[in-house]
Order: C-alpha cells, then sequence, then structure tokens
C-alpha cells in the first residue's frame, strides 16, 4: 500500500472532487431580494448578506469516527468532534458561530448513545461559545445500519471583518497550530490499517491505545476570532479531511512547509502499518497540524500569545503548488 492507500481503503478524494465539482454545476438559482447570496459555493462556508453583517452556514458530520465509537461503545466525544469540525470552518473567515443545529440518523434509537451525544455536542458548544437551537433525530431502519451524526451551523461576522484570503501575499508566514490527533477525518484508511494490521486495544510506545487515540476529538480553534481583533490576518486554513490540499481553497498561490510540525504517533503508526508514502499522509490527514495562520511575520507574537504552540512552519511563495521540506507534495 503506496500512493493509493486512501482509495483502495474506501475513499477517492479525487473522484470525491469531480462529483462535488459536477453537483455544484448544478447549483445555478440565486435567491432574488434582500438577502442575497455573497460568496461562492467552493471555501469553507457559504455565506449571505444581512445589512452590515454576513451570515454564515457550514455543515459537517463526525464521519466512519463513528464506527469507532460504537466498536468501544463510547459516544461521549463524537459531539465535540461534530462542533468542532463545523465551527472551524467558520473560523479560517473570520466568523462567530454562534448557533447550531444536529442530525442524528440511526437504525435503532438507544438513551445511552444519546445521552453520550449529547454531552459531547454540549461541550462542544461550550467550547465554542455556541448554542444549540434544535436539531432532528431520524430513525432510518433499512436506510442506515448504524449512527451518523452531523450539524450545520450559523456564523456571523461584519462584511469588512471578513478574512477571505484574497490578501495574502507571497513572502507571508505560515504559522501552524497543532491538532489534538487525526480530528474527525481520514478515519476510513486508518480503520482499515487497523483491521489489518492491529486492534483498538494495541498500545502504542506513549501508553495509549489506538481505540482511544481515534476517539480524541478535534480541537476547537476559538481563540481564532481574538488573534483576528488583533493583529492583521490574511488568510486562515482549517486542515481537515484532503489534509494540505485544504491551502488550494485560498487562491493561486504556492504553499512551502519548510519546518513542519511534527505528527502524533497515531500518524507515525499509520504509515508505517501500511507503507503508506509522506505525500499520501499529507493529503489524507493533518499530520499533526489542524490549523493554519496566514499573516505578515509580526503578527506570530500575537498568536503565540494565544497558542504557545505555534510555530513558525513556511512561508507562501509566487508560484503555485504545496511542498514540504523542499520537495513538490501536489
Amino acid at each position: 500500500m503506496e500512493q493509493d492507500a486512501y482509495r483502495d481503503a474506501g475513499v477517492d478524494i479525487d473522484l470525491e472532487a469531480a462529483a462535488v465539482k459536477s453537483l455544484i454545476s448544478e447549483l445555478t438559482y440565486r435567491r432574488t431580494g434582500k438577502f442575497g447570496m455573497a460568496s461562492e459555493i467552493g471555501h469553507f462556508a457559504g455565506f449571505i448578506s444581512f445589512g452590515k453583517y454576513a451570515l454564515a452556514l457550514a455543515v459537517d458530520g463526525v464521519g466512519t469516527k463513528m464506527l469507532v465509537a460504537d466498536a468501544l461503545e463510547d459516544w461521549s466525544t463524537v459531539g465535540i468532534d461534530c462542533i468542532a469540525m463545523n465551527v472551524n470552518d467558520l473560523y479560517v473567515m473570520n466568523l462567530e458561530p454562534v448557533a447550531f443545529v444536529d442530525y442524528i440518523a440511526t437504525s435503532a434509537l438507544s438513551k445511552e448513545q444519546m445521552q453520550q451525544i449529547g454531552k459531547g455536542l454540549n461541550e462542544g458548544a461550550k467550547l465554542a461559545n455556541l448554542s444549540i437551537i434544535g436539531g432532528e433525530t431520524a430513525t432510518l431502519k433499512g436506510l442506515v445500519t448504524g449512527l451518523d451524526l452531523a450539524g450545520a451551523c450559523l456564523g456571523i461576522q461584519e462584511k469588512e471583518k471578513i478574512i477571505s484570503g484574497s490578501a495574502i501575499t507571497p513572502g507571508d508566514c505560515m504559522v501552524g497550530i497543532p491538532s489534538s490527533g487525526i480530528h474527525s477525518n481520514g478515519l476510513t484508511l486508518a480503520r482499515r490499517m487497523i483491521e489489518v494490521h492491529g486492534s483498538l486495544d494495541k498500545k502504542l510506545p506513549s501508553g495509549e491505545t489506538l481505540g482511544s487515540l481515534l476517539l480524541k476529538p478535534t480541537r476547537i480553534y476559538a481563540e481564532v476570532l481574538k488573534i483576528c481583533s488583533e493583529t492583521d490576518v490574511h488568510g486562515m486554513c482549517h486542515i481537515t479531511g484532503g489534509g494540505l490540499l485544504n491551502l488550494n481553497r485560498l487562491g493561486t498561490h504556492g504553499y512551502a512547509f519548510d519546518t513542519p510540525l511534527p505528527p502524533q504517533e497515531i500518524f507515525s503508526w499509520i504509515a508505517e502499518a501500511g507503507n503508506i508514502s509522506e505525500p499520501e499522509m499529507y493529503r489524507t490527514f493533518n499530520m499533526g497540524m489542524g490549523y493554519v495562520f496566514i499573516l505578515p511575520k509580526e503578527g506570530f507574537e500575537t498568536i503565540k500569545k494565544y497558542y504557545p504552540d505555534a510555530q513558525i512552519v513556511g512561508t507562501v511563495m509566487e508560484n503555485k503548488g504545496i511542498s514540504l521540506k523542499g520537495k513538490p507534495l501536489f
């Protein structure tokens, strides 16, 4: 298993991108009158005009991490993941998340599952300072075979304060903020490696099991809003599904990662177990870096004030492309 490990495990990133492009090509209608669409589809979230404000909507789910929760009968943290995957997509445009709705689809209801999911959602809401204002639970026996958790989040910001990435300039530095681990993407490949080469209760050198590492909740980067109010930030990126490919959403610049953050042991184990190449690892996982700021170098100290574990990881270049330690990745 090397370059196509994720595809062989069941997820084809290139096909997914092409399929999404086909879907978006059909979404041509735009509302007329007040409160029209104020962005194009394709960034981390879409927003509509609301006077001097923009209202933004993001939607995401926990994905096949739910299968790990099912196997371990521990659903206590997946609610945090669900909120994190949404609010982090809002933070990248300096949008403040204010309200959230969840959607749970299941083949059979369980009070224990629902209570644990509720605790995680509540904790995520507290970390992101938002209100959960409603949701939907659907029992879909015959359509789903387990439990799926997703949600949508509403964010708001004054239009003039939105950060789209348009101000990114060659020479800007890139500052990486560590992830808490695998977060909530790439789990199809991670689970495949565990099925073939290990087990959820296998202990790594740290003493933690593979199962506990996979269930570690996604980090919520709520401090972003304070940083953007104190220093000039040109662009930001949430490193989620697709790994470093997410940077392509910010424009046709080059992104040279000369000093990447060290990946946590879960990533090293996956790469070694499956003999997966470094480019594919960085194309699939966050590899220890869950969030990236792009800004003039003098803004680094402001970031360090809120994220002591932040590190300058690279530089924006003229020529398009993503490189790692001097070698082209994509």
